[in-house]
């Protein structure tokens, strides 16, 4: 009868945590990135777990507030995170701050840098590690058959039919996938990037004048983020 009862309350505690889990699912964080050139906000992947669990620490401890869009390129990306340009002088050469640890590359075929995804940046470690903070928004642009074809060839992975169409129709830059972990999508506030990423800039890319920025995020039901941003989730 013990060995029952052991058995019964085991089962029960399985049940609990799979109906918990369920629950759980039905919502998701929505990351709201404000600019004083507009407001993106972005969905963060559980298919890279590592990155998602990091990203929202940093955003909770305020990490992220007064830092810069330091490096721009139109076309391309937008990139921020270093923890050195808060109150940055105008003359300060940023991209080298990290915050003490690198992250475990997180690459997902079903994920790439079509536009308005997030990444991580990194430096060249041969484990294509993550920097512990820096990212990026990708920018890129749309390309043609042929253009596309010698961009595939420089990624580390095979395009899909489908993550061409995109590239060829909303844009992207495919020659960074199977490089960089992608672990997030913009979901509303596409025009921001176009904004920051046409900015006067000096010769090291930074913009001219500031582009600070302040992260937050918000626990949503999945049915309001759908019925509000068009954000789609699998089944």
């Amino acid at each position: 009868m013990k060995n029952k009862n052991s058995i019964a309350l085991a089962l029960l505690c399985l049940f609990s945590l799979s109906v918990s889990a369920q629950k759980k699912s039905k919502k998701d964080e929505v990351v709201t990135i404000e600019t004083n050139q507009g407001t993106m906000r972005f969905i963060l992947f559980d298919e890279t777990p590592k990155h998602k669990e990091n990203f929202l620490k940093l955003t909770k401890e305020n990490f992220y507030d007064g830092t810069l869009f330091h490096r721009v390129i139109d076309d391309f990306m937008i990139q921020g995170g270093d923890p050195e340009s808060k109150n940055a002088k105008p003359d300060d050469n940023l991209g080298k701050g990290e915050n003490g640890y690198k992250i475990p590359a997180e690459f997902n075929p079903k994920l790439y840098h079509q536009k308005g995804a997030l990444a991580a940046a990194r430096d060249n470690n041969a484990k294509k590690e993550s920097s512990g903070c820096q990212f990026y928004i990708v920018e890129g642009r749309k390309w043609s058959k042929i253009d596309l074809d010698k961009q595939a060839a420089r990624a580390a992975r095979k395009l899909t039919e489908a993550q061409r169409k995109v590239y060829e129709t909303v844009g992207g830059t495919p020659h960074l996938d199977g490089s960089y972990t992608v672990f997030g999508q913009l979901i509303d506030g596409m025009e921001v990037i176009d904004k920051i990423a046409s900015l006067e800039k000096n010769e090291r890319d930074r913009p001219e004048k500031d582009v600070s920025i302040k992260v937050s995020v918000k626990n949503m039901k999945k049915k309001k983020i759908t019925r509000k941003y068009g954000w789609k989730y699998e089944a």
